[in-house]
């Protein structure tokens, strides 16, 4: 008896010991946890006693996730719309946060009173035509893998066009490593079909005319532009782009921006061209904006031409009536001279007397071309390009030779 009444009372002793602890050890913990709070309230942080672990067991440490109401895909790359409206049309443009339009997805546009309409090449473009004029509300639907703001964008069509370079036309520029330029880049020197056997190629005949000039593509390769001004040139007009003859993209010369860079510094006065193939009003608009966002840092001392000619006859504009391209010459001027610069024309004799009504053209400046060695075109013109055969110090290659009249 004796002995079964100490076990019970060791029992009840180790119970109780062990119950002590226990408390204790939960006392202690909220004493740690309300010194951590204590701590976090006072923007202080640390280690706690030397419980390294202790941080992990209070709900409040970690701030809670912070979520976006206007994001509906919350993975993936954040997608924006930027759109532009000329006359009676919507281009639609998903554009990613460094400025790159969104491609290789078939994104969904919802414009509100018209319709869904899909990106079905996947160029992140959208282009609507035909619309009228008014006021209209665009949304982006949601995709997969793609973070798209659930906003509505306003926007207006005009009725009619305003002859203004277009702001987000550089999204549309491209690189020739872009396209297939032997397709695209197939325009053809018209003035060398008009040429005859008393076409002058030297430097000297004809300086006392005027002042001495150059123009230039990718197609003269580097270029030693001291040398070039060493040689007397006084002046150089730089392609900058063209339209491809197939596709219609808009393509930068690759080197342009070399070409312009070193004929300033070597002190020549610049002035730039454009090869078209646009066949509508909308398509100079935007070949004209293309110019001006290349050359807005840039000071011109001789004005934007637009190029008309050729491209090998199956080029996208190569069958344009008169009306059509000389419309498409005008628009492409009335643009540039909107966005402060002198505008032109550049063509062969026999395109200035039977692919353009030039009598429209003459209140800009035009550039004749033709290969003799007395120009015989009955109108006006301030430049003429005398030859494509000249030889200049500093250029590797034949090159067009041009006089501007004094």
């Amino acid at each position: 008896m004796l002995i079964s009444l100490s076990a019970v009372v060791l029992l009840l002793v180790i119970v109780a010991i062990t119950n002590r602890e226990a408390l204790a050890r939960k006392l202690n913990s909220n004493r740690v946890q309300e010194t951590m709070v204590q701590e976090q309230n006072q923007g202080e942080s640390g280690q706690i006693g030397n419980d390294l672990s202790a941080f992990l067991r209070d709900e409040d440490f970690f701030e809670p996730e912070k979520k976006t109401s206007s994001v509906i895909t919350y993975h993936g790359k954040k997608v924006s719309l930027m759109i532009s409206s000329m006359s009676q049309d919507l281009r639609i443009m998903m554009v990613d946060p460094v400025g790159e339009l969104c491609t290789g997805a078939p994104f969904e546009v919802e414009i509100e009173g018209e319709g869904t309409y899909t990106d079905t090449d996947q160029d992140g473009v959208i282009y609507l035509e035909h619309l009228r004029s008014g006021t209209y509300y665009v949304t982006l639907h949601p995709l997969d893998g793609y973070a798209i703001e659930n906003t509505k964008v306003m926007v207006d069509v005009k009725q009619k066009l305003d002859y203004v370079a277009l702001s987000d036309i550089a999204y549309l520029i491209l690189q020739e490593d872009q396209v297939d330029v032997e397709k695209e880049d197939t325009g053809e020197h018209n003035a060398l079909e008009e040429s005859d056997d008393t076409e002058v190629t030297g430097k000297e005949e004809f300086l006392h005319l005027g002042a001495l000039g150059i123009d230039v593509s990718k197609y003269n390769k580097e270029i030693d532009w001291e040398k070039v001004a060493d040689s007397g040139v006084e002046f150089a007009i730089i392609r900058c782009g063209y339209r491809g003859s197939s596709s219609g993209a808009l393509i930068e010369d690759p080197m342009f921006k070399t070409n312009i860079k070193g004929a300033k510094e070597a002190g020549l006065k610049v002035g730039v061209y454009f090869f078209s193939q646009a066949i509508t009003e909308k398509e100079a608009v935007e070949e004209a904006s293309m110019v001006e966002e290349l050359c807005k840092y840039e000071q011109l001392d001789l004005p934007v031409y637009l190029d008309s000619e050729s491209a090998g006859g199956q080029g996208r504009a190569d069958h344009l009536s008169k009306k059509e391209r000389t419309a498409v010459c005008a628009a492409f001027c009335r643009t540039i001279e909107r966005a402060g610069h002198s505008a032109g024309v550049y063509a062969s004799k026999n395109w200035f007397e039977q692919k353009l009504n030039t009598e429209e053209l003459e209140i800009y400046s035009l550039w004749l071309a033709q290969y003799t060695g007395v120009p015989t075109y009955g109108g006006s013109y301030q430049i003429w390009q005398y030859t494509s055969r000249g030889t200049v110090d500093g250029v590797p290659t034949k090159v067009d030779m041009n006089i501007k009249y004094k």
